[in-house]
């Protein structure tokens, strides 16, 4: 597996969105928006078991928890994800991009 990351077909040019990268054991998730030193830069590393249920979770476009890691969605339909210490706060437009990018089947383990 790989660990570039990709996004959504739905974001926008703006880079600014939820980016992911698979590999072996975990899914990774960044904030394009981070323009620190690339080596300090916020990730999220998701568990490859639990990464279909935080998809679930995500596209229900609810508040809730899979293991360690938090989907907070707030009021103005942004939405903060969570673990390990780390907060990645989206946007708007950035979590619409991710849940439609679920739900055209972009974010599931690529071969």
């Amino acid at each position: 597996m790989s660990t570039n990351f990709y996004k959504s077909t739905f974001s926008g040019g703006d880079q600014t969105c939820v980016e992911v990268a698979h590999t072996s054991g975990a899914v990774l998730i960044r904030d394009s928006k981070y323009n620190g030193p690339a080596n300090e830069q916020p990730i999220i590393s998701i568990p490859t078991l639990l990464w279909p249920p935080l998809l679930d979770l995500a596209l229900s476009n609810e508040s809730g928890a899979v293991g360690n890691a938090t989907i907070t969605v707030h009021s103005d339909a942004s939405a903060t994800v969570a673990a390990q210490g780390i907060a990645l706060v989206y946007n708007a437009d950035e979590w619409d991009a991710f849940m439609k990018g679920i739900a055209n089947g972009e974010f599931y383990r690529r071969s």
